[in-house]
């Protein structure tokens, strides 16, 4: 790509204009290749779309940046960094955590820790949107769908806090979050082994994933369940606050949008999936050519690792009209907003109906809530963004 040697950790890239970066690539190199990192880089949705699904591409060497450029985090035995058979059977055993079925058990506990988040948003002139309500249902929930102690919360959230961050100038992981991630298995290591031998919970995921058998026949151990319960607590507690912090800024900029939404909560679930697409979290995934991969007419070698753009794909104007626009009535039949293929994510009912619940009851109770938006605050990193603090006013004011 003439002028520019793609970087997912340069200041562009983290503070700056990353989507017209995006655009650079998917119109001049939709199969970039990074000189500085040895990796291929796809922006385009077809790319990515394609790549998802693709037995060429392995997940087993790791997924993040941090395991295949930097390469300071070691890759774990979890659901994300495997490859089928051992995937599937995995994937195939925990989907019963978030099917249809157990969704519905959840929709109550799940309203009620909405309602009573929004009760405590009252005492508060200009509450923070994000740590008092978003960050706090999240973590609730993944309490609930992974078994947890509910007082162990608010540590557990801590350490992915300090899994996530960063020090401007040093790129990727550091140090500080790598002793998180650590801790996290220490912890979910001696959670697991306290739990065994003691009576199953239906559809808690501990007792599930102790009862997994590999294609080769071996029980997973408690370093295999600690791992897979660190993916559930990352993944159930990080991305979910970030899509809200969007989805309510987007809705205040939208006024017809929001009114609308006010008065048909039907249309929630769609309001939920713009705001993913439109400003999803997860900049980017990485995986490694296990064999040779032809996409838009170029052939990717085997051997390198691969980083596909979902924030990039998610808002090319060949696949989205007007791509760059909010609009909750698109109703896109396809996107990476929860990846696609073998790693869709596994959680995203789970997600779904709590954005839905969460927008209904915040705009049944004040739906003409407005946001000081010289007073949000961002998290910035190479993987995921999104807003850190969102004051908002219920009463409008």
């Amino acid at each position: 790509m003439a002028g520019i040697d793609f970087d997912p950790f340069s200041d562009e890239l983290v503070y700056g204009d990353k989507y017209a970066v995006y655009k650079r690539l998917r119109d001049d190199a939709p199969t970039h290749y990074s000189e500085k990192w040895g990796c291929y880089v796809l922006s385009r949705f077809a790319g990515v779309w394609e790549a998802c699904q693709s037995p060429a591409i392995s997940s087993a060497h790791g997924t993040t940046l941090s395991h295949l450029l930097t390469k300071v985090q070691p890759v774990q035995p979890m659901l994300n960094m495997m490859d089928p058979p051992g995937h599937s059977s995995l994937r195939a055993l925990l989907r019963k955590q978030f099917m249809p079925r157990r969704i519905k058990e959840l929709a109550g506990p799940i309203q009620a820790l909405v309602e009573d988040l929004l009760d405590g948003l009252r005492d508060h002139e200009m509450p923070d949107f994000v740590s008092q309500f978003a960050q706090p249902l999240a973590t609730g929930v993944g309490e609930m769908v992974i078994g947890l102690p509910a007082e162990d919360g608010p540590y557990l959230r801590g350490l992915v806090d300090q899994f996530f961050s960063r020090d401007p100038g040093n790129p990727g992981m550091t140090e500080s979050g790598i002793a998180a991630m650590l801790e996290m298995d220490e912890y979910f290591e001696k959670l697991s082994a306290e739990r065994r031998g003691k009576s199953a919970v239906d559809f808690d995921a501990i007792s599930v994933l102790q009862s997994w058998e590999g294609p080769d026949g071996h029980r997973a151990d408690d370093h295999e369940v600690a791992s897979n319960l660190q993916l559930l607590l990352i993944g159930g507690t990080d991305t979910l606050p970030k899509v809200l912090a969007n989805l309510v800024l987007r809705l205040a900029q939208n006024t017809d949008q929001r009114a609308d939404l006010a008065a048909d909560p039907s249309l929630a679930v769609d309001a939920f999936n713009e705001a993913v697409r439109i400003d999803m979290p997860t900049q980017n995934m990485a995986r490694m050519l296990i064999d040779d991969f032809e996409v838009h007419g170029d052939t990717l070698e085997a051997g390198k690792p691969l980083l596909l753009l979902y924030a990039s794909a998610n808002r090319d104007e060949r696949e989205f009209p007007n791509p760059d626009a909010y609009d909750m009535r698109r109703r896109a039949s396809r996107s990476v907003s929860f990846s696609h293929g073998t790693h869709a994510c596994i959680g995203l009912h789970v997600a779904r109906k709590e954005g839905e619940l969460a927008i209904n009851e915040l705009l049944r109770r004040h739906p003409i809530y407005s946001i000081d938006e010289a007073r949000l605050e961002r998290y910035e990193t190479e993987f995921v963004q999104g807003y850190s603090k969102v004051p908002i006013s219920l009463d409008g004011s």
